[in-house]
């Protein structure tokens, strides 16, 4: 009585769980070992495919064959044993080396020329089918691809609906990754605190666990998240259906923050114009320090000179918050004056409608030129006429230039954020800022003062203040003694908005 081993093997795990599969080839090899008088001496059983090579199970029986641990082994099928001819090639040498390789529903004897034929046609047979299988289901995965459709696990943040459907956005996880994406473009924020401040908030990883520092890393560079589906390993990019959850423009921003591992300094003490005020010599922020249940603000820099090179500054915070609201007081609106500006915006916005309608014929067009390049591109390729590595860099560009078409025109689409509607913004805001600043909080003071002042730095105990560029306009538009419109004074709105809108930069800065 011969000693041999037993190999039988499933290609997926799931066939191993709920397949039966290795029982059936677990009851022929046993039955083949009964009729010919052979004892086994050892299981080996795997749930791995063999198009490949590297299974853990088959590499240790080979190396104990060569170590003569049993005389052979039995195998259900030579498909069972290699779909690759480098597996079967290993057993083809242990056949030399005197190792008996038994088929329990073959009739093979790989010891005689004819039968060793026969079973090396078998092998080339079995690792073309698994190849043409592999392609087979490339041409399936591509092709989904191709129609938008992502055949992949939804990342987190979407939802899957199965075979040939968009993924949908996850109601829970959704805003929280949209979120992490907003929190980390300001630069404020470190991977590490954002994945503490992100696990607080709710967002859980497929396990319901914490989304590690790489996993989050890996969600902010996806750009399946403005709708483009990227297959990391070949570098190709694709338009995908599903509806993205966040604006190119944001996306765009985290990548540079990643690229720049730029996090800023963290305050611990967050005073209302702490690293807002200055020092009008030399520049530096004055430092708040509190003194009997007040603020005081200073420049610390004099101390570091010898002699002196800034005056000596300590000024205390009412003080500035009290020439902050002067000089917010010349910009607030009178109802007359806000009358006559929203007239003047209305009749803007008329004029806007069409040229907003002339700017989505052409961003149609230019859609439509990017598809044209981007099948040139392929046509090349095919042709031969263009490496490969320029064609997945082109076309990776290609597929950028055309989401962020796509994305503008749903945003003309859905109104967008026209200079018109930045204007009316604008005129909300000179509304009353000087009220509105009051009555503020200390975070919302600090962005309101962002917003609305250019300058704001101490010399001594005077304060200096500049305006940004849109609101000096508008405080230093046509007054009357009365406080009531003139006739000048929609003029002057018609104007002061031409203004504006001729200088689109200085307005966005502004809002």
């Amino acid at each position: 009585m011969g000693n041999v081993f037993a190999y039988a093997r499933v290609s997926t795990p799931r066939q191993g769980e709920k397949g039966v599969s290795l029982q059936e080839q677990r009851s022929a090899i046993e039955r083949y070992a009964e009729q010919h008088n052979l004892q086994i001496v050892r299981w080996f059983e795997e749930r791995e495919t063999a198009a490949k090579t590297g299974r853990g199970e088959f590499t240790k029986m080979v190396r104990f064959l060569r170590l003569k641990a049993a005389q052979g082994v039995i195998i259900h099928k030579i498909d069972r044993s290699a779909r690759n001819l480098e597996d079967w090639a290993d057993l083809g040498k242990l056949v030399d080396c005197g190792a008996d390789i038994h088929f329990a529903t073959e009739n093979l004897d790989l010891k005689t020329v004819a039968g060793r034929l026969s079973a090396d046609i078998q092998a080339v047979v079995a690792a073309h089918y698994s190849r043409n299988l592999r392609e087979e289901a490339k041409k399936g995965f591509y092709g989904r691809l191709k129609q938008g459709f992502y055949p992949l696990r939804a990342p987190t943040g979407y939802l899957d609906q199965g075979g040939a459907k968009p993924k949908i956005l996850d109601p829970v996880h959704a805003p929280l990754v949209q979120l992490a994406f907003q929190l980390y473009s300001t630069g404020t924020v470190s991977l590490p605190t954002l994945a503490k401040e992100m696990f607080r908030r709710g967002l859980r990883n497929r396990g319901g666990g914490r989304v590690s520092i790489n996993g989050l890393s890996t969600i902010l560079r996806n750009p399946f998240y403005i709708s483009i589906m990227r297959i990391y390993r070949t570098g190709e990019s694709f338009q995908g259906r599903h509806k993205p959850l966040i604006p190119v423009s944001l996306f765009e921003k985290v990548q540079q923050v990643l690229t720049g591992k730029r996090v800023d300094r963290v305050e611990q003490h967050v005073y209302t114009y702490s690293r807002i005020v200055r020092c009008s010599s030399c520049g530096y922020s004055l430092i708040a320090e509190r003194q009997k249940g007040h603020v005081y603000y200073r420049c610390h820099n004099r101390v570091f000179k010898n002699p002196a090179v800034c005056p000596s500054t300590s000024i205390r915070e009412e003080q500035i918050e009290s020439c902050i609201v002067s000089a917010l007081a010349r910009v607030d609106l009178s109802e007359a004056e806000l009358s006559a500006a929203g007239d003047v915006i209305a009749e803007r916005r008329r004029k806007s409608d069409e040229e907003r309608r002339n700017t989505e014929q052409a961003m149609h067009l230019q859609c439509d030129q990017i598809e044209g390049r981007l099948s040139k591109l392929a046509d090349l390729v095919v042709e031969g006429t263009m490496e490969r590595s320029v064609y997945e860099a082109k076309q990776k560009d290609l597929v950028l230039e055309r989401t962020a078409a796509r994305a503008r025109l749903t945003e003309l689409q859905h109104g967008g954020h026209s200079l018109t509607a930045l204007v009316e913004k604008t005129v909300e805001l000179a509304k009353s800022p000087s009220n509105l600043f009051k009555l503020a909080s200390v975070e919302k003071k600090r962005d309101l003062l962002k917003v609305l002042l250019s300058n704001l730095s101490v010399s001594s105990k005077n304060v200096e203040i500049t305006l940004t560029p849109t609101f000096q306009l508008i405080a230093e538009r046509e007054n009357n003694a009365n406080g009531r419109a003139s006739r000048g004074t929609c003029r002057t709105w018609e104007e002061l908005i031409k203004e504006l809108l001729r200088n689109p930069a200085i307005l966005r800065g502004s809002t």
